[in-house]
């Protein structure tokens, strides 16, 4: 597409410069031509650099600026193979500098120094013929604070209900599917990419679901993988067991008995293919229980198979008016259309006609006119004029791009290569903040900015693609701070678009069509569901390898020689557990940064890895780890949930950031539990106990008040029980998140947790007392109580003032304590959710909370009512009980009642 300048080879450039500075440090100085050497190389590549900047600008290049682009793009992959490669030949890294002081002794060494020699050589060769290319052909070239996320983008996409655009069809909606009507009812909504489709069954779903025993909302992408869907079907409507290895029938027949008895919603969003329909319709019974399904698609002829029964509804969605346009524009910049400045009027109507209506690119534009702050008058012409020949009457998929693709070109290049990387995971897939962030730090695209870590450096970056509508935020704390987004489908689409254009990502989901294409692959995006890839592939070059749809015929690990990131999903797979991928290769892959393995019980797992001395990321969720982890220097996270016994060594392991898990149930040894206390850069600590193991409490205290960059604790039991001696007395200073199990009542010490904003924690008796502890925590903003155990009745008051800044309460009781919120209690509560039993219940006995009317600030209020052995009186006292408290709140709360 014209036009479209990815920068790519920037993002190549800068980890590449880092190495080189590395290189040209002082304890190289010592060796004679070898930093001159390097200077030159480091010097041209610079200002080749400033030049692609340049050149990343650009609307359009002649064919040999172009050409000449990639050839640096090319070479700078290269470049920094080599460099790698000397790294592991010469010497060990070390923590400072990438070496230790013994690699100048090696070198001094004829046969090292020769080899070193050499190896310069072929870079300056590189260099060289890459400049003189630029001179031969006259190439032209034409001339941090911490980020926060923006509360309205948030907004945007968690109030769907107050999208421009949404009311009037929700509301078609709900009331079509909201009769009598006991048959199955299907409704297909089609319309172009970008109209809202998703965001408009999503809010039908949310306002619907409580009605119905059991819900589920799937996305089906393009190329779907049947099982994994059918798999996710299960789990959202309640199956407790486990289907991954079964037929499809079979996933059929179970879904089906799991429904018989049932009124369900499910949404099956993005469906594009009328086969995979007549796969899935066979999911659902017709029970005569009034139940629902809503599809999604941008095909007709798939709406119309989806509405192809007596009880079915078609509804097309439009793009939005001339009026809703200006609206949704105006006030994303502006916050209404009468602040807009009078001198951007008129170019705001043209802009908006290009948009032809469509929110997803109103969004996009309205972002990208919003984050800028030089003059505005001059940038909106030229975004204007950069739309060109797109015509808003009929967006085609191409014209769709080109306003994406102004959104791109806007980001400073810092952002663009980490937008880019988006690409390697699979459509629809809900991406963690976390994760992502490990991600760009090992492929190298985060630099580090004065003052900040690399991750914090990164989370800049995370939250400025939110802030510009390219994440769509999916998981937002009650802080305000995005935990988990996704991409939108076309944004996808312009994403791979650009990476296979510049060689950033290759996607691999047909054989044939990849046979003598790929020369040098960097990244692999690998949907191959069986088969193979051709013996003429080389993979020698690629950076990271990721495999989602559980092929166990990947290639083999030893053609992986630079791989840094490995990410491989093999839960899904309907191989023979007995048939394992090996994967012991992964040792020998000395560049890995970042291991992430799923369905490991399908996978041989090396037994030695201390040869990655790069590892920073190893997280697989199988009960064998490798017993020289612990020799790692960079290892950062620990992710190992199903191993009981870590090796000894572990508390050597000073770097580490986050643990998951620490057992001590087998790891009960006093030095073990002492040197728990040593791994002060801990931020997250997973601690498993046992009432049944002998394990020295006042060690185990002691070791947890040692962690002072502790932020996240969560202590479990197989017991279900924490043993009463433990304490966080002196607490951790900086916990800011609790999550521990079961305890005889609130512990007194909690109330030493200053700094503790999420709290969740079950008991076995609820009482006064104990609530006044957790009233006076003052960072608190989320809290999950669980009382387990039935009691005599007890009467707990909420009283004014108390819970001054909590947002969100989630409170699971027995059927015998009753809540009273007093007037001016949790003053800033948005979210109440109260899991409530109805045995026993009856119109005597009303154990319903009261005061839920002095609640001010409350936007969501949901309460599950448990059925399990009372009787029909009993369920229906106590949901007219609950929804009569619930009815005095005078606001507009959001009200779910399921019993």
């Amino acid at each position: 597409m014209a036009g479209i300048i990815v920068s790519a080879s920037i993002g190549v450039m800068n980890p590449l410069l880092r190495k080189l500075a590395t290189l040209m440090g002082e304890e190289f100085a010592k060796l004679k031509n070898l930093r001159k050497e390097v200077k030159y190389i480091s010097d041209e590549l610079s200002s080749m650099k400033d030049a692609l900047e340049r050149l990343a600008d650009v609307d359009e290049l002649d064919i040999q600026t172009a050409r000449w682009r990639d050839a640096v793009r090319e070479m700078s992959y290269d470049i920094e193979d080599i460099i790698d490669d000397f790294m592991c030949k010469i010497g060990e890294k070390s923590k400072k500098s990438g070496f230790v002081h013994d690699t100048i002794q090696r070198l001094r060494t004829s046969r090292a120094r020769h080899q070193i020699a050499g190896q310069i050589e072929d870079i300056k060769k590189l260099v060289r013929d890459t400049s003189e290319r630029r001179e031969r052909y006259k190439i032209n070239v034409p001339t941090s604070g911490n980020v926060a996320v923006d509360q309205r983008v948030v907004a945007l996409y968690e109030n769907a209900a107050k999208l421009v655009g949404m009311e009037g069809p929700t509301n078609e909606i709900v009331s079509w599917l909201k009769d009598e009507e006991k048959n199955l009812k299907v409704i297909s909504i089609v319309g172009f990419g970008g109209l809202g489709k998703t965001t408009l069954a999503n809010q039908v779903y949310n306002k619907l679901k409580g009605e119905f025993q059991c819900g589920a909302f799937v996305p089906v992408s393009q190329k779907p993988n049947i099982l994994k869907l059918l798999h996710s079907l299960l789990t959202q409507l309640g199956s407790g067991q486990s289907f991954h290895d079964c037929e499809l029938n079979v996933l059929l027949d179970q879904l089906r008995e799991n429904l018989k008895n049932k009124s369900y919603l499910v949404i099956i969003d993005d469906l594009w293919d009328v086969s995979v329909w007549d796969i899935i319709k066979c999911a659902f019974p017709e029970n005569n229980l009034g139940s629902r399904l809503i599809v999604t698609t941008r095909i007709k002829n798939v709406a119309e198979a989806c509405c192809s029964g007596h009880h079915a509804h078609i509804l097309e969605m439009k793009p939005l008016s001339e009026e809703e346009s200006r609206k949704l524009f105006f006030d994303r910049i502006f916050c209404s259309e009468e602040a807009c400045p009078s001198q951007l009027r008129h170019v705001s109507v043209e802009i908006l006609k290009k948009c032809g209506g469509l929110p997803l690119a109103i969004i996009s534009i309205s972002s990208l006119l919003a984050s800028g702050s030089s003059d505005q008058k001059e940038r909106w012409k030229h975004v204007l004029n950069s739309l060109g020949s797109v015509s808003g009457t009929n967006l085609t998929l191409e014209a769709m791009r080109q306003i994406l693709n102004l959104s791109y070109k806007n980001l400073p290049h810092h952002l663009k290569t980490c937008f880019l990387y988006l690409g390697m995971f699979p459509e629809d897939y809900i991406i963690r903040r976390y994760d992502l962030v490990r991600l760009w730090i090992s492929e190298g695209f985060v630099s580090k900015a004065r003052g900040q870590s690399p991750e914090q450096t990164a989370i800049n970056y995370f939250n400025e693609l939110v802030n510009r509508s390219l994440l769509q935020p999916v998981q937002v704390d009650l802080d305000g701070s995005v935990r988990a987004c996704k991409v939108h489908d076309m944004l996808l689409d312009l994403i791979l678009y650009k990476s296979a254009q510049e060689n950033f990502i290759t996607v691999v989901d047909n054989t044939e069509a990849i046979t003598g294409v790929l020369q040098k692959p960097r990244r692999m995006l690998f949907n191959l569901d069986s088969a193979t890839l051709p013996g003429d592939v080389s993979m020698s070059q690629v950076r990271s390898f990721a495999n989602w749809r559980g092929s166990m015929n990947i290639p083999p690990l030893a053609v992986f020689k630079y791989l840094r990131v490995f990410k491989a999903d093999f839960s899904s797979s309907s191989a023979d557990d007995n048939c394992k991928t090996d994967l012991t290769g992964l040792c020998k892959l000395y560049q890995l940064r970042f291991i992430w393995i799923r369905g490991c019980r399908k996978c041989q797992i090396p037994t030695q890895i201390r040869g990655l001395q790069m590892l920073e990321t190893f997280d697989i969720d199988g009960s064998c780890m490798p017993m020289d982890i612990f020799v790692l220097p960079h290892l950062l996270e620990l992710n190992v949930p199903f191993v009981k016994r870590l090796p000894e060594g572990i508390v050597k392991m000073k770097s580490l950031q986050h643990l998951c898990r620490f057992d001590l149930r087998h790891n009960t040894s006093l030095n073990s539990i002492k040197g728990l206390g040593e791994l002060t850069n801990l931020s997250t600590l997973y601690l498993r106990i046992s009432l049944s193991f002998d394990v020295d409490m006042d060690t185990l205290n002691s070791s947890l008040g040692k962690l002072c960059n502790l932020k996240f604790l969560s202590i479990s039991s197989e017991d279900y029980c924490i043993p009463e001696t433990l304490s966080l007395s002196p607490p951790p200073p900086n916990l800011v998140t609790l999550e521990m199990m079961t305890r005889s009542r609130v512990p007194n010490w909690i109330g030493e947790l200053h700094n503790l904003q999420r709290l969740e924690l079950a008991v076995e008796k609820l009482d006064q007392d104990g609530f006044g502890i957790l009233a006076e925590l003052p960072a608190l903003i989320d809290l999950e109580l669980t009382s387990i155990i039935r009691s005599p009745e007890e009467t707990i008051a909420i009283y004014g003032t108390s819970f001054a800044i909590l947002k969100r309460f989630h409170v699971i009781l027995n059927n015998k304590t009753h809540l009273i919120f007093q007037a001016g209690a949790m003053p800033k509560l948005q979210s109440l959710s109260m899991w409530l039993s109805a045995k026993g219940w009856n119109q005597d006995e009303n154990a319903a909370p009261t005061g839920i009317e002095h609640l001010l600030a409350l936007e969501r209020i949901s309460v599950r009512i448990g059925c399990l052995s009372a009787t029909e009186s009993e369920q229906r006292s106590a949901e007219s009980a609950i929804r009569s408290a619930i009815n005095m709140h005078p606001g507009h709360a959001q009200i779910t009642v399921v019993s």
